[in-house]
């Protein structure tokens, strides 16, 4: 009798975990993130990103949150490999050489590159770097942290898509007795 075997499939995921405003900016007008903090005690507690982190294999991100990141004036944030999406950028700063990877071109063509490389489970952060992803339907799990405030204006998270695409409620939270964490799944059709 011939044996039967399976070979086990790599798990493969795109995240998306970030803050917004309640009408839905990931930044305000000039940039600002500060109103991300507004709760007190907000940046005290873990809303979910330890453990996302811990799942992950790597990060990309685009140019733009890549400079906001290298603005904050502290040490580098991630222990995980980040992979900046620029068309522009052509060095990465001495420090950061052997933590940041340039990169380029359409998503599935990262997401390929990434998946060769042994990184299948990926973080996908900056506000156009979301939204090419979302186009492209590279998005499986979105983590969207709504904040009490209004800003007005500024970078939007979500754009125009040329399709629409259904994603699958899997949790609420709520820190703080404000803070509002919305969990969703990406449904697929097989």
């Amino acid at each position: 009798m011939k044996a039967i075997t399976k070979t086990k499939s790599i798990e493969t995921k795109n995240i998306v975990y970030v803050g917004r405003s309640i009408d839905g900016y990931i930044a305000g007008k000039k940039g600002e993130l500060d109103w991300l903090d507004i709760i007190p005690g907000s940046d005290k507690i873990d809303m979910g990103y330890v453990g996302m982190m811990a799942e992950i294999d790597a990060l990309v991100m685009g140019r733009v949150t890549f400079e906001v990141v290298l603005n904050f004036g502290i040490e580098w944030p991630y222990k995980k490999p980040v992979f900046v999406l620029s068309n522009s950028v052509t060095e990465i700063p001495d420090p950061l050489k052997e933590k940041v990877f340039l990169t380029n071109g359409s998503p599935q063509k990262v997401i390929d590159q990434l998946h060769t490389l042994g990184y299948h489970k990926l973080y996908i952060d900056g506000g156009v770097t979301v939204q090419q992803f979302l186009e492209a339907d590279l998005i499986d799990e979105m983590t969207l942290t709504t904040i009490p405030i209004v800003l007005g204006g500024g970078t939007f998270l979500f754009g125009e898509l040329s399709q629409s695409l259904a994603f699958e409620h899997v949790e609420s939270k709520v820190f703080l007795e404000q803070i509002v964490q919305d969990k969703y799944r990406r449904k697929r059709t097989v």
